[in-house]
């Protein structure tokens, strides 16, 4: 992994432009050089789609494959598509829309471009992913929600209110992620804009995949917290 991370194109080309740089201008940017390339071969050998990549399906870590498992099902398109019917379902589309134009933005882009965000489309493809299942989850909880706010008898008030105020609170975090996704995918996109115009600087790449990376890490986390096992 450290062999591959070592000689992925992104992290060479950041080195050799920070050597270059060091050489031409002033020799303090050799060490901010040498930090960053470490930092991005730590980063690399530690993304489960790299590992994925690298390594091939069956040799991913379980804790990877588990994150990369949707991915080879179905398309976020088609599961938004079996989500019911209403506002979540409107959402998730609308991102996904968006989700789409990043990726197509990038696909056609010049080679240079596409080289620098190797990486980007896969993180696309995971958070693409991540949002229905985050949807899904919140369908789910608000099903169980409508279920616990039905007419009870009496001997079931307090637990079951406690259930229902817990589901109505990630309900509306849920809620405020989807939206909030829809709006950094936005970002995304003038993103990959700026990357295609100043595609020689690989701060406008690290900081694009640097965004994706937060949108997934939150997303997941979202996911695991609203799985059927917690509700």
């Amino acid at each position: 992994m450290l062999r591959a991370a070592a000689l992925r194109p992104i992290n060479v080309m950041v080195l050799v432009i920070g050597v270059i740089a060091a050489i031409t201008a002033t020799w303090w940017l050799l060490p901010v050089t040498l930090a960053t390339y470490a930092s991005l071969l730590f980063l690399a050998a530690r993304d489960p789609i790299f590992q994925r990549k690298v390594l091939g399906k069956e040799d991913v870590p379980p804790a990877s494959r588990t994150a990369i498992r949707s991915r080879d099902d179905v398309s976020p398109e088609r599961r938004a598509r079996w989500l019911p019917r209403g506002e979540t379902r409107q959402r998730v589309e609308s991102a996904l829309e968006v989700y789409r134009k990043v990726v197509a933005a990038i696909e056609d882009s010049d080679d240079v471009t596409r080289a620098v965000l190797d990486d980007t489309v896969p993180r696309l493809h995971a958070a693409a992913d991540r949002l229905v299942d985050v949807a899904e989850a919140r369908e789910k909880a608000a099903e169980v929600a409508r279920e616990l706010g039905e007419p009870a008898d009496a001997s079931a008030g307090t637990g079951r209110q406690e259930n229902l105020r817990a589901l109505e609170e990630r309900i509306s975090v849920a809620d405020a992620e989807i939206s909030g996704t829809s709006e950094e995918l936005l970002d995304l996109r003038a993103k990959v804009v700026r990357i295609y115009i100043d595609a020689n600087n690989p701060t406008r790449a690290r900081d694009l995949n640097a965004s994706l990376d937060g949108i997934n890490a939150r997303l997941e986390a979202l996911s695991e917290t609203m799985s059927p096992r917690e509700e």
